[in-house]
């Protein structure tokens, strides 16, 4: 069981309100012109990663104040038990151990009754390894003969987002495979796809723990009736499963060897590292899958290890503490300066909203303060002629994590790379100092000159990689996901359900049965209103 601790009752939540009266009005340019050292007193340099968070509303008194605050929550007490397996996700009686799925420690975490999930881990990644290799070099085959030149991920949500994300994110070290993703339900997407792909090369991996997922199991059956038709019936080879109801994904067709488990001690938004994980070493090779998952492990290591005050994910998450329930600014955006990255921001409102979108503590009482953030974000460049106007000159204040790397993957000519990287730092530096004109002579210029200036003062964090690989992936998405498992902590509440996800998806249910038999039950005047009109000639 984890500490129900109340923050806004520790001694330390009731200092930071009385710093928070002196630094609220503090201007970041000041704290750098005060201290030359500034930078090298507050950044992080750890394996392949420089975190410069100089450039954050804080005073070495804020941060103390925050590592007092993880201190008097018990986060480190909360580390341990997550990395050794004890039930943390008490709402579904739960251990929560994706970072057993990427472990390459050889300790063996036991649940109860006797469950060793280190020797299931080992066991199904070799058959991740086994299976992958004989699909790339063409030993396993489709009905026809034919080796497999495409794969077809059908998930949704935990199994679509973050494989997903990895296979673009390491598109320079993908194979001769081609893997899409499907998980919407979206004709107008799914028949495009199928009438470019030939049935007799295609793989179909259906990802979905009860294998009842409405959205997966409606398209697989459309994916499956396009192979039927194609393959006269003989399509058992085509067919793989991920899933933890083997005996419903053998009654679709799937044979018993094509089965791959998926653990409840691991949530959807957490899985990636797992089977779930089986379309990225289809797309990538097994050995560009390890290196991902190795990455993670070295991240778990320093997150279990490292002080606080050196902590990556730790500094990250009090940072955002800070902001968020102290300077009430409700927003984060997460923005990589690689167009290969540009699913990352997407995967991460899952793995942050749906964790930590909660209102109630871990006793099951309303919280009194807020939690949660809304991530938003966009490739850097892009969003530089997108949404960079409100962040320079907006009324709203939105932290930004600028992610980037210092070498590009082909190292013939970096001249794009240096532009590219050269915005990269120019904005972190906008950001912070702003922009003041000349005066001008003329009163009329005088006026414009006010148009053309901005304060700055706007906090940014800078992840600076040496180079975008299989095992820096694997750190920037641990990264986020210790973050999100600190703030859930520091805030008191249970990251890993997410009830009113599902309690959406009831009321769809039985809508999808009115909609079916065209008789309206009695609704809101709106959801009436909005029926009625949908099902009107």
């Amino acid at each position: 069981m984890l500490e129900n601790v109340n923050p806004s009752k520790t001694a330390a939540w009731k200092k930071l309100k009385e710093h928070f009266k002196v630094m609220e009005f503090v201007q970041m340019q000041d704290l750098f012109a005060s201290n030359s050292k500034r930078a090298e007193e507050f950044h992080i340099l750890w394996d392949s990663l420089l975190l410069d968070f100089s450039k954050n509303k804080i005073t070495s008194e804020t941060l103390n104040l925050l590592l007092e605050l993880a201190e008097e929550v018990k986060l480190k007490e909360a580390i341990d038990k997550l990395i050794c397996g004890s039930k943390i996700n008490v709402t579904e009686d739960r251990a929560v151990l994706h970072t057993a799925a990427r472990s390459f420690s050889g300790h063996k975490t036991i649940l109860d009754g006797g469950f060793c999930v280190s020797d299931e881990v080992v066991k199904t990644r070799q058959k991740i390894k086994d299976f992958t290799s004989q699909v790339e070099s063409g030993q396993y085959v489709g009905a026809t003969g034919k080796p497999f030149t495409d794969v077809i991920n059908i998930g949704i949500g935990g199994s679509d987002l973050g494989p997903k994300m990895v296979v673009e994110a390491l598109a320079n070290y993908k194979n001769h495979l081609n893997v899409h993703f499907i998980s919407n339900i979206d004709d107008d997407y799914l028949f495009p796809l199928l009438n470019r792909l030939n049935p007799e090369t295609t793989l179909v991996l259906v990802v979905s723990k009860t294998f009842t997922t409405q959205e997966t199991i409606e398209n697989a059956k459309h994916i499956k009736a396009w192979l039927d038709s194609q393959l006269k019936g003989e399509i058992s080879k085509h067919l793989v499963a991920v899933s933890s109801a083997p005996s419903e994904a053998i009654a679709f067709g799937v044979k018993a060897e094509n089965i791959f488990p998926m653990w409840d001690f691991i949530g959807g938004r957490f899985s990636l590292w797992s089977s779930v994980g089986l379309s990225i070493a289809l797309a990538l090779g097994y050995d560009h899958f390890e290196d991902l998952l190795k990455g993670a492990y070295k991240l778990d290591v320093h997150f279990q290890e490292e002080a606080f005050d050196k902590n990556i994910p730790v500094i990250l998450a009090l940072l955002s503490i800070w902001y968020n329930n102290f300077y009430q600014y409700e927003t984060e955006a997460v923005v990589p300066y690689s167009s290969l990255l540009k699913s990352l921001p997407a995967h991460l409102q899952q793995m942050i909203m749906e964790s930590n979108g909660k209102d109630k503590n871990r006793e099951g009482i309303p919280v009194n303060y807020q939690t949660g953030t809304l991530i938003w974000g966009e490739v850097g460049a892009t969003a530089q002629h997108a949404f960079f106007q409100l962040f320079h000159q907006g009324t709203k204040v939105v932290p930004i994590d600028f992610i980037g790397f210092k070498k590009p993957y082909f190292p013939k000519d970096k001249t794009n790379h240096d532009i590219l990287m050269s915005n990269f730092f120019g904005q972190t530096e906008a950001l912070l100092n702003g922009k003041r004109g000349s005066r001008q002579s003329a009163d009329e210029l005088d006026m414009l000159k006010n148009f053309r200036d901005f304060e700055g003062n706007k906090p940014t964090n800078t992840m600076l990689f040496e180079k975008l690989t299989p095992d820096t992936l694997g750190k920037i998405i641990a990264i986020y996901e210790h973050k999100t498992f600190v703030q859930g902590i520091i805030w008191n509440i249970f990251s890993f359900d997410q009830f009113g996800v599902e309690y959406g998806k009831v009321l769809a249910k039985n809508i999808q049965n009115e909609i079916k038999t065209k008789k309206v039950s009695k609704h809101d005047s709106s959801t009436s209103f909005l029926l009625d009109y949908y099902l009107s000639e």
